[in-house]
């Protein structure tokens, strides 16, 4: 297999040992599941079943940000206490993907549940130098990490401008650099609080996916996976408090999924340009939905449009009728070709996870009347 490498910027060979470790940055949990949150998920579902197809165990871990500003800002815009409202959507998200075949998470830890981790997490990098202290908060020194920018391949004026635009207080005084960061700071009156010996506080966003990661998979990662707005400043931030804290490589592979735009910009929250996977599941059937975002390539971005779902469906349709003729329901693959078109799905999905190239291919084999039920289902879509 083959994948692109965000951090060594071209596709390269992937090739974990038997027992696969994956991270994949998940929701902060303030609203329904959008359609590039599916799409990011339903990339990385594919990946463990092909890689559970080779005879590898993967263990996967999706976190649960629910220490995050904006869930505070939701839960006092409702009027509900954030954990309530964290509950809540992290099980509309959980039915979504439910609805969709992923497969079950290895673990989906919530930041909360690591705050004792993240206390130690700072003690271990404060005590290696690569900290301080300053105004109440602690901050990470990114001019103790050399390597500060190789994940994203970013110049100090993109990482700034990204900062600025994705919520970092680059003008914060206490900074020694704009491009520190925080890994505990002061909470605000109506926010969760832990006492530290910082003083009283929570964690910030960053910290909380080094300290779940290292919890739950161990100091070094096979993969890790997220959409490419996190590759700065989150994933950046990740691995240097991480290799700060253990002293060894964090992640041996980084992989990300371009974005979703619809009305000529990325779909965000923040924006309000979103399809929703609960309203998608009330019109069409969900292998249709899971259909259609694999029709996009991981890596290009891609516009949604209101058509894709009745594409996918027509699709569906087709690769079903060819399970059932005058013998009745066919299972598995036969003489006609299910082994081949099941081989053909497996190069596209080694070749850099190419979802198009492996659903044109059951197309074809469909045209020529084979059997791709086990095709199919090596992406998740199942009949």
């Amino acid at each position: 297999m083959r994948l692109f490498d965000t951090a060594r910027r071209d596709i390269v060979d992937f090739s974990p040992g038997n027992e696969v470790k994956m991270y994949v940055c998940g929701v902060t949990p303030y609203d329904a599941t959008h359609l590039g949150h599916a799409f990011t998920f339903i990339v990385y579902d594919v990946l463990i079943r092909r890689l559970l197809d080779t005879g590898r165990s993967v263990q996967c871990v999706r976190n649960v940000t629910d220490v995050d500003d904006p869930l505070f800002a939701k839960a006092r815009e409702l009027n509900v206490h954030y954990l309530d409202l964290a509950a809540r959507e992290e099980q509309r998200l959980e039915d979504d993907l439910r609805a969709l075949n992923f497969i079950p998470m290895h673990a989906t830890p919530r930041a909360s549940s690591a705050i004792p981790e993240i206390r130690g997490f700072i003690g271990k990098v404060l005590e290696r130098g690569f900290a301080y202290e300053a105004g109440g908060s602690v901050y990470f020194d990114v001019s103790r990490s050399p390597e500060f920018g190789s994940v994203s391949g970013y110049d100090d004026a993109r990482m700034l401008d990204l900062a600025r635009e994705r919520g970092g207080n680059v003008d914060d005084p206490n900074k020694r650099h704009p491009l520190d960061f925080v890994l505990w700071q002061p909470s605000a009156h109506d926010e969760p609080a832990w006492d530290t010996i910082w003083g009283p506080g929570r964690p910030g966003w960053h910290i909380e996916c080094s300290a779940l990661a290292l919890r739950e998979l161990g100091t070094t990662i096979d993969l890790h996976g997220g959409g490419t707005d996190l590759i700065y400043p989150h994933h950046e931030c990740e691995r240097a408090q991480s290799e700060a804290a253990t002293g060894v490589a964090f992640v041996k592979h980084w992989m990300h999924v371009a974005m979703v735009w619809m009305d000529g910009h990325k779909m965000s929250k923040s924006r309000g340009n979103l399809v929703f996977i609960d309203d998608l599941r009330k019109r069409y059937d969900p292998r249709a939905i899971r259909l259609g975002l694999l029709m996009n390539h991981y890596r290009h971005e891609w516009e949604w449009d209101k058509g894709l779902i009745d594409r996918a469906t027509a699709r569906l349709g087709n690769w079903m009728a060819t399970t059932v003729d005058s013998r009745g329901p066919r299972q598995g693959n036969d003489e006609r070709g299910g082994d081949a078109v099941l081989e053909s799905v497996r190069r596209h999905l080694d070749d850099d996870l190419d979802t198009p190239g492996a659903v044109q291919a059951i197309d074809a084999a469909v045209a020529q009347g084979a059997e791709v039920r086990s095709a199919a289902a090596l992406l998740g879509v199942e009949w």
